[in-house]
This record gives structure tokens, sequence and C-alpha cells, in this order.
């Protein structure tokens, strides 16, 4: 792959009717490049993909008003929480990126996979 042009494939998946986990494994593998048939770890040869009516993903049971998301301030007592239904509130698309990005994997390649997921609500 020395300096050649690393051909991207552009996927439109509409999640209308799926569930956030299941759509987020698909859209994971693809921005990694695991659908490919020369997928190579240290290789980021994953393609684009567009998520269309992000507004009308399905959620099982009652995760979405009982799961939070956390975060730390760094500060002694500073643990903070969101729930769910306020972050699919006020940005549908913002659960679907959470999921996706935790299911990449932790390394100096997420950042860049990250940039190549267009979410539409």
């Amino acid at each position: 792959m020395n300096n050649q042009e690393i051909k991207r494939e552009k996927h439109e998946i509409d999640a209308t009717g799926q569930a956030v986990g299941r759509l987020a494994s698909k859209i994971a593998m693809v921005l990694r490049g695991k659908d490919k048939p020369d997928f190579s770890p240290h290789i980021d040869r994953g393609g684009i993909v567009t998520i269309i009516n992000a507004s009308q993903v399905k959620f099982t049971g009652d995760k979405l008003v009982q799961k939070d998301y956390y975060h730390h301030t760094m500060y002694p007592g500073g643990i903070r929480r969101t729930p769910m239904k306020k972050i699919f509130d006020n940005d549908p698309g913002e659960v679907i990126r959470r999921a996706v990005y935790g299911m990449l994997p932790k390394n100096r390649l997420r950042d860049e996979m990250m940039k190549r997921l267009v979410i539409k609500s």
C-alpha cells in the first residue's frame, strides 16, 4: 500500500427500526474495513458510512429511560451522569455516535475512523 490512494466505498444505512447496538456493530465493522478481504488491523482501509433516519432507531427493553452516560471531571466527586433520553432528545445521532465510538479499537486510528461517520437525523 505504499503511496497508493485508498479507495473508500460509500455506504448508506437506513436506521429506521434497527436496534442501536446491532446497527453500531455493523457501522463499526465497515468503518474499520473488516468487511473487505484485504483487512489488516494496523491499516485503516474502512469505508465512509452515512446514517439516515437516526431519530427512528429502536431501543430494546427500557434502555432509553434507564441507561446513563458517565464522565468524570477529574476533580474529587466529579462524576457526572447524563440520561440517554436527554441526549437522544437533543441529538439522536449522538447516541449512535457514542455506541460506534465504544466499538472501535482504542488506538490512534479511532479518530480518523469516526471522521468518516456521517449521521443525518
